[in-house]
């Protein structure tokens, strides 16, 4: 069996695998990059970008739709399959180019193929084997379904949902997440009718109930039907549609199921344990450093516990390229991984919630504020409602935002920075955040914590 030596092998080439080849080549490692598709992974051919692609598509839809109101002579006449797949396509086919020359120009080895660990310094492919000191295990992870429901026909997951021709006039999404949540804004931005159904008592139940509710109320305004504490029950489906029935009893019928119930590790049949490597419900064990139970053999993204994020995956793959290259990198702080929900509104949130707060430091010792973007120019502007949510420690730091409207994300980043550096309203106060923007909200909140609010009451 053919031999081929190098200083780090990396099992997967998406976000969290190519991030540490890129790394561990830039730090002067040999690297070996198998992947069985392409690289970018799911992130980037099934997941972050062509959603977002179709959520921007959405916005534009909608805008056509409320253009008068702007004093803009327009109209929405329909969404044409084929343009917009050229359109998301051509976009993943751009950052995909990007990415392999990037890949290249560091002199990273790109091997095609399934990879399986068959010892803890091997891992093979077909009938050759890579051999390293140290491995990083960056598969991934897949769209999971429900005991007793079976995909296949009009019962799609995400990877369908994202290649469709056609538009659903009615959809039902089953599973209220961010994934789920993302589809039902797609979809109704096209014009179609879509319900969603969620066992627990909110949308987005991970994120802060105000927000969840905040979004609730938005989705109802843009007439989003969702079933809220009722359990899924089963599916019919036929020729033109299928029939969805909910544990009280309740029915509801549509052209296609989408099921959005959350993500597997992908870890099945990659040698893991018989190489040594302990998993806990198909999950990867690892260290705080991301090393697994077995020396020199590492995991980063979606395959280890947490939340399912690109950008955790990135992060943890450039900390362990270094840990591995003998620096002393931060380990990466779970409690400070932003997260956003890119529907219309926009969910974003960093920290705690304020039911974590409580739970954590005490009901008494936590002070929140909510502010409303009806009081933010540009929101006006944008025509948007929402919130900012801040959660701090009583005379102590914020330990958590929580912010709800169009094109919010992107006050994500000076949110991390707030909480990942455990900074006070009265650190924050002082600074000057333009005018006008959105981002002059997070301002407002914090001067009203620090207690010298201007806008706020």
């Amino acid at each position: 069996m053919p031999q081929h030596r190098f200083d780090l092998v990396v099992l997967g080439g998406g976000r969290g695998g190519y991030a540490a080849a890129l790394r561990a080549a830039e730090l002067g490692s040999r690297v070996a990059l198998i992947e069985k598709d392409k690289v970018g992974g799911t992130c980037l051919h099934r997941g972050c970008i062509p959603t977002k692609a179709l959520l921007h598509a959405g916005e534009v839809a909608d805008y056509a739709r409320g253009a008068e109101k702007f004093g803009v002579l327009a109209a929405f006449e329909e969404v044409e399959p084929e343009r917009l797949a050229r359109y998301r396509d051509g976009l993943v086919a751009k950052k995909f180019k990007g990415l392999e020359t990037l890949i290249r120009a560091r002199g990273i080895t790109v091997v095609p193929g399934e990879g399986h660990l068959t010892s803890a310094r091997t891992v093979s492919v077909g009938d050759d084997e890579y051999t390293a000191e140290n491995i990083v295990v960056a598969t991934g992870s897949y769209a999971r379904s429900l005991s007793g429901l079976d995909l296949g026909g009009r019962v799609i997951t995400s990877d369908e949902a994202l290649r469709l021709d056609w538009v659903p006039k009615r959809a039902v999404v089953l599973g209220g997440g961010v994934i789920g949540v993302e589809f039902a804004s797609i979809w109704r931005s096209f014009g179609a009718e879509v319900t969603i159904i969620e066992a627990l008592p909110h949308l987005l139940p991970a994120e802060d109930e105000a927000i969840s509710r905040g979004l609730e109320r938005a989705f109802r305004r843009r007439e989003i039907d969702f079933r809220l504490g009722v359990p899924f029950r089963d599916v019919t489906q036929g020729d033109e549609g299928v029939t969805v029935t909910l544990e009280n009893g309740d029915v509801v019928e549509a052209e296609l199921l989408l099921v959005a119930v959350g993500r597997a590790p992908a870890t099945e049949g990659l040698g893991l344990e018989e190489a040594g490597v302990e998993l806990d419900r198909g999950f990867v064990v690892t260290d705080a450093g991301l090393q697994t139970s077995v020396p020199g053999v590492y995991a980063v993204g979606d395959i280890v516990p947490g939340v399912q994020l690109a950008h955790r995956g990135f992060q943890q793959g450039v900390f362990v390229a270094e840990r591995i290259a003998g620096l002393a990198p931060r380990v990466v702080d779970e409690a400070s991984i932003p997260r956003v929900t890119y529907s219309d509104p926009e969910v974003a949130s960093v920290g705690l919630t304020e039911a974590k707060a409580a739970a954590r430091y005490g009901e008494d010792a936590v002070s929140t504020y909510e502010y409303g973007l009806a009081g933010n120019g540009r929101s006006e502007i944008l025509g948007t409602n929402g919130m900012v949510k801040v959660v701090r420690v009583a005379g102590g730091p914020v330990v958590g935002v929580h912010l709800l409207g169009a094109r919010i994300g992107e006050l994500i980043g000076e949110a991390q920075l707030i909480v990942g550096w455990e900074a006070e309203p009265e650190d924050i106060a002082p600074f000057i955040h333009a005018h006008p923007t959105q981002n002059e909200a997070i301002g407002e909140a914090l001067l009203r914590l620090a207690g010298k609010p201007l806008h706020a009451l």
